[in-house]
């Protein structure tokens, strides 16, 4: 696994949003920084924690003019069911292919309760309007995602 790091171009995307629309990575450029986080499986306890963190904070997330989108290989059917049950107002992606989680350097080996399988490991990217990868997050708790991504947004903030 070669998960992509600071400085490097995001590669691009064209996939489903939970409503069906196809959304790009390139759509953002020049209007928007982007938070693309993968999480392994839509409305489970985990990845529920991180969504409805990111959800909660999403005024802040909008102040700091970033767009967050959540990415999983769970199909488009299955992304509605969780945007709706956990009132999530941001983009929701289906990668079933795994082609961009491949793409990004996150699809890989995992080991969960003694057993060996290949999946989407947690890691997100801030992506800055030019599409090159600002900051990578990665080895992180569920429940402070979000914190650590608003914590490197104020700081960037200060230092300009």
């Amino acid at each position: 696994m070669n998960t992509l790091i600071k400085g490097m171009n995001a590669p691009d995307f064209s996939l489903e949003d939970q409503e069906g629309n196809t959304v790009t990575l390139h759509q953002f450029n020049g209007k928007n920084k982007v938070l693309v986080y993968f999480y392994p499986k839509a409305m489970t306890p985990g990845c529920t924690t991180q969504a409805c963190s990111l959800r909660d904070n999403e005024t802040l997330f909008d102040a700091f003019n970033v767009k967050v989108i959540g990415m999983s290989p769970d199909p488009v059917s299955r992304l509605n069911k969780f945007a709706l049950r956990d009132r999530l107002s941001f983009i929701l992606l289906s990668d079933s292919s795994h082609q961009i989680a491949d793409a990004y350097g996150v699809w890989g080996e995992k080991k969960f309760m003694g057993k060996v399988f290949d999946g989407i490991h947690r890691v997100s990217f801030l992506i800055d309007e030019k599409g090159i990868i600002e900051k990578v997050f990665n080895g992180f708790k569920t429940k402070e995602h979000h914190s650590l991504v608003l914590e490197y947004l104020k700081e960037q903030k200060r230092a300009h």
